[in-house]
């Protein structure tokens, strides 16, 4: 009987993965069928345009990229600090069990309430206004959660007897943390702002409630620049009426799933690179 259950179980859940991949493949080949005829130089070089035919990313696409780094500038060093403290210093204390709690319910809280609270704080209170600045911190705000959490599953898979060794060198828990437990957990925490810059860079929702423009006529060059996202230009496309502009859509999804891979891939390069040097 237990055999028939593992077996049913086993075929359901082949079944699910099966569903999921075939409905994934159903859409990338629908945004490529559409799409692929408008990826040109032309149109990563182009500015947003009325005509369809002469539209193109660039403003878009650097927006996203400044965005996105800035973001991860801001979110892997806060994210860290935090889950060192709450692994290595206050895991027992009241406080650090506050804290926890909230961060796992901020994981779930939905996007637009991270772009009301990036509208209140960084652009109205601290006078960021719609700038690259406040749109990174909104997303860094978003992504926090998941580096925190990813980062502490982290921490805790470095063996006690690393630690235990270090102490009795003489190194300090300071020293111990930096030279020995951080590079051991970075793989982990790589993988954690890997999933967590994935979402953000994505995001619509957060931006557009802080005010990121559908269209600017330049290419941000500082973080106080006004900026567009490569998500809001689709979404901009998206909802015009000429078929034209669909096809644009498609593209501009094209490129944002290019720009999203080709993130990952670094950081997958770096995560493995690291996890060779700590076998070694």
């Amino acid at each position: 009987m237990r055999k028939h259950a593992d077996l049913f179980f086993q075929f359901v859940s082949l079944g699910a993965l099966v569903v999921a991949l075939v409905a994934l493949a159903a859409l990338v080949f629908d945004i490529v069928s559409d799409g692929a005829s408008r990826l040109s130089f032309q149109f990563l070089t182009n500015i947003a345009s009325r005509n369809a035919e002469e539209a193109g990313v660039y403003h878009a696409l650097m927006g996203s990229i400044w965005v996105i780094l800035l973001t991860a500038a801001l979110a892997l060093p806060i994210g860290v600090a935090a889950a060192l403290y709450l692994e290595e210093y206050g895991s027992h204390s009241r406080m650090a069990g506050f804290i926890e709690l909230n961060i796992s319910n901020l994981a779930a809280v939905p996007s637009i309430i991270y772009g009301l609270l990036g509208l209140g704080l960084f652009v109205r209170l601290m006078g960021m206004g719609q700038s690259v600045m406040a749109g990174a911190a909104t997303l860094a705000l978003l992504a926090l959660p998941v580096v925190i959490m990813s980062t502490r599953e982290a921490l805790r898979t470095v063996p006690s007897s690393i630690r235990e060794g270090s102490y009795a060198l003489g190194a300090t828990k300071w020293q111990t943390i930096w030279h020995q437990v951080l590079p051991m957990a970075l793989p982990g925490v790589l993988t954690g702002l890997i999933l967590a810059l994935s979402r953000a860079i994505g995001e619509t929702a957060p931006l557009i409630t802080i005010g990121a423009l559908t269209y600017i006529p330049f290419a941000p060059d500082g973080i106080w620049s006004k900026f567009t996202v490569l998500p809001i230009q689709v979404f901009n496309w998206v909802s015009r009426p000429q078929p034209e502009f669909k096809a644009n859509a498609a593209a501009g999804i094209l490129v944002l799933m290019v720009l999203l891979l080709s993130m990952n891939a670094i950081a997958i390069i770096v995560r493995d690179r690291h996890q060779r040097r700590g076998r070694v």
